[in-house]
């Protein structure tokens, strides 16, 4: 196996730690383990049995920016991962997902974000907020929310009654209870969890001892157009959508965590939900255009609010040298290629396939592990 450092801050921000090998090793509670990673990099750990992360300088750049934002409300870290497909934009936000998951946050890692707009979950409109509520899916969250964050959510409490159709919890209840509250009597509570969850959030919002990210990957998702339908067949826009709306009003600033930070990835590989306009103008996107994109071609007014006020943190082309080695030393520690010894003709096999396949690759991070290591060597 690859001789990594445990994943800790220390390591991270060590002067020579650009191109290390980090291990990541999941206690029970962890992100990874509970609220599950993006397909691709699903995938890839499975083959290499145990999850590994090599640091990069945006991973300095990204940790330096959350270690600001612990001390900021979250309105003034609102930040989207950008750069061309296979760039390494879902692993950056791994890599701060348990940078902050082992640095004292409240985590709130959604990693497949399309999931929240494809209608492979339950909605039911609510006249009330006119919005369609999506209550199996806020009820997901609410369980994964309390098994990751469990120790700071026995000290945060509800900032205000919290009145359901059958029952009510005061003013001062844990978080933790009013979550195991709703999990107890699932089938009453279930319809409700999407007014829990907001409960829940605005708990969040106002509580100071805590900061909370809320990270979210294939975030374009959440600006283009939903599969879901109304009554009428018509499609619901992500901001009728009681999860995607709750999300977008932390990303364009109107809800706000005193202390935290919002971060955005998106998945330019996702055919069916690409790019939106709105976001692209919003971003500044030029670079990662195939083709222009005509400035007649029409905008959601509505939509383009909930993008005010993003940032892009853009993710770098290509690998460098030093980190493409530390990519290459993970499989080959996994013994993927070569036969693991160390002979002198060994060592000649291993400089030739790296230099051949990182320039095959023009050091793209996903070509260079799936078309480059993966695609043409023996496993």
């Amino acid at each position: 196996m690859p001789n990594g450092l445990v994943f800790l801050q220390e390591a991270i921000r060590a002067a020579d730690s650009v191109g290390k090998i980090l291990q990541i090793t999941p206690p029970e509670n962890d992100p990874v383990r509970i609220f599950g990673l993006p397909r691709r990099l699903h995938f890839e750990y499975r083959i290499l049995t145990k999850p590994y992360t090599v640091v990069r300088q945006v991973t300095k750049d990204t940790v330096s920016l959350l270690t600001k934002a612990r001390k900021q409300p979250s309105s003034e870290n609102r930040v989207v991962l950008t750069g061309r497909a296979g760039c390494g934009k879902s692993v950056l936000m791994l890599q701060a997902v348990e940078h902050c998951a082992r640095d004292g946050w409240v985590v709130i890692y959604i990693p497949r974000g399309i999931k929240l707009v494809d209608s492979t979950s339950s909605y039911i409109y609510d006249l009330r907020s006119q919005t369609y509520l999506q209550p199996g899916y806020s009820f997901q969250i609410l369980q994964r929310m309390l098994t990751v964050n469990r120790e700071a959510l026995q000290r945060i409490q509800l900032a205000e009654d919290l009145v359901l159709e059958k029952s009510a919890l005061p003013k001062g209840t844990t978080l933790e209870k009013v979550i195991e509250f709703t999990i107890a009597d699932k089938a009453r509570n279930v319809p409700q969890a999407a007014q829990i969850l907001d409960a829940v959030m605005r708990a969040l919002d106002v509580q100071k001892d805590f900061p909370v990210l809320l990270a979210v990957d294939e975030f374009q998702a959440l600006y283009g157009k939903s599969a879901y339908r109304d009554p009428h067949f018509q499609t619901i826009q992500p901001y009728h959508l009681s999860v995607p709306r709750l999300i977008m009003e932390y990303a364009n600033g109107k809800r706000s965590f005193t202390r935290g930070a919002v971060i955005g990835s998106l998945s330019l590989s996702q055919t069916n939900f690409v790019l939106p306009v709105e976001l692209h103008d919003a971003l500044d996107l030029e670079d990662l255009d195939a083709y222009p994109i005509s400035p007649f071609a029409k905008r959601n007014r509505e939509m383009m609010v909930y993008t005010e006020g993003l940032k892009k943190l853009a993710v770098p082309e290509k690998l460098t040298l030093e980190e493409a080695i530390g990519v290459f030393e993970v499989w080959k520690g996994t013994e993927v290629i070569g036969t693991g010894t160390a002979s002198s003709a060994d060592n000649f096999f291993y400089d030739e396939a790296f230099l051949g396949k990182y320039t095959e690759s023009g050091g793209n991070a996903r070509d260079f592990v799936w078309k480059g290591i993966l695609g043409s060597l023996d496993m």
